[in-house]
């Protein structure tokens, strides 16, 4: 029978106050890789580092990928009082967790025996024990203070969407390292990745080696029909097809059958996102939105009844999303287009030619460097134009057309 003499407490505060400055630092150590590949795999480090023992600790690592959406809509647009409501839409592309196995250890203390009974509910407390090894001993595990150390491997599923930001929604992927006790959270850090998707169903259309013209052309009338004619806008692509951080090397041609100078012409690709989220009735939902991925602006000056022919070439970022369908993404589908814009002179009207576009990445073609990840003004794209000064009735209209517009 133990006496209550053979007690021993140690001076260890019980308040949660202590617990949480037990850690000093908690840290991710990660691979200097701004872009990571859908399918490949990353490796670090947690690296731990605590003021005194950490007894019965939970250390883990988790590598979570998300997608969220929300916008508001009218209600019902009949309503003569404005209401509206959100619709919202959740995904979850990956979540995978580490767990680390902190053992038990054993350490000698004086002449007697004791073993560490902890209690969420109370301090650790030190009681002996009526044997005759000289080991103080407990069925979980605890950390000595000082720096540890936790090697942790993920792989990322080849088919999840890149890293995309829009005021409508997200999609992010982060790594957290976290140390707590079964109760209470005692450090955690946070590292956000920038992931890049890959073709999925697309990956036919990287061997697409065929070339693509479209013509958009706009009629124009001056002077209370006195005088009239148009304005012709030609894009010609060697290919469709193109990989995130890749250059788009294309052809303008601009013929001005007008008695007026045509100044300007303005290169964007746009990215065309379809969101599905759901109302507060559960009722299903979508949107369209259009954003300006980079552009590029090209003075022309192509005077009256001549045409002028400008090579041009736009800079994608990296990341970006793939074409993709909403069967693949979940909550969200992407498209493309290079939109070439010009403000016709002395009038309200605008042409506009527009051509399809495929964004598609395969882990052959796609190499990891480093790159921007944020959409900015292709300022030093090259951008040369040659004026033709050829009478606009040499070109011939059916060689000009593989698709027209109004």
């Amino acid at each position: 029978m133990t006496s209550r003499s053979n007690l021993w407490t140690p001076a260890v505060p019980s308040s949660r106050s202590f617990l949480m400055s037990t850690v000093r630092a908690i840290n991710l150590v990660l691979p200097e890789i701004e872009v990571h590949l859908a399918g490949s795999s990353i490796d670090g480090q947690l690296v731990l580092d605590l003021r005194s023992t950490l007894v019965d600790p939970v250390v883990k690592v988790e590598l979570v990928g998300r997608g969220f959406l929300r916008w508001l809509e009218d209600y019902n647009p009949e309503w003569d009082y404005d209401k509206s409501t959100a619709c919202t839409n959740q995904a979850v592309y990956v979540f995978k967790a580490k767990n680390f196995n902190v053992e038990g250890k054993t350490l000698e203390r004086g002449t007697a025996s004791y073993y560490l009974v902890f209690d969420l509910t109370t301090c650790p407390t030190w009681v002996t024990s009526d044997v005759s090894q000289h080991v103080v001993w407990f069925s979980g595990g605890w950390l000595d203070s000082g720096v540890h150390t936790f090697d942790f491997h993920f792989s990322f599923p080849p088919g999840i969407p890149s890293t995309f930001t829009s005021k409508i929604g997200c999609i992010s992927y982060f790594v957290q390292g976290t140390c707590c006790t079964r109760q209470i959270l005692l450090a955690k850090e946070e590292r956000c990745l920038v992931l890049q998707g890959t073709a999925g169903d697309h990956r036919r259309h990287m061997k697409d080696k065929a070339s693509l013209v479209v013509e958009a052309r706009k009629d124009v009338v001056y002077f209370c029909c006195f005088s009239h004619g148009s304005v012709i806008l030609r894009i010609s692509l060697e290919k469709s097809v193109f990989c995130p951080g890749e250059t788009i090397v294309f052809m303008t041609d601009v013929a001005n059958r007008t008695c007026k100078y045509v100044r300007k012409v303005v290169f964007a690709v746009h990215c065309i996102v379809l969101y599905s989220g759901f109302s507060s009735r559960g009722e299903q939902r979508s949107l369209e939105d259009r954003s300006e991925v980079t552009r590029l602006e090209f003075r022309t000056d192509t005077a009256p009844f001549e045409a002028t022919r400008v090579t041009s070439a736009l800079v994608l970022p990296k990341p970006m999303p793939v074409t993709s369908t909403l069967t693949e993404n979940k909550i969200m589908a992407f498209r493309y287009e290079l939109v070439g814009t010009s403000d016709l002179p002395c009038t309200t009207s605008t042409i506009v030619s527009r051509v399809p576009i495929i964004i598609a990445a395969t882990s052959e073609r796609f190499s990891v460097e480093q790159n921007t990840v944020t959409p900015q003004e292709n300022e030093g794209d090259i951008a040369k134009g040659v004026s033709l000064h050829k009478n606009i009735s040499e070109i011939d209209p059916g060689a000009i057309a593989s698709r027209s517009t109004e």
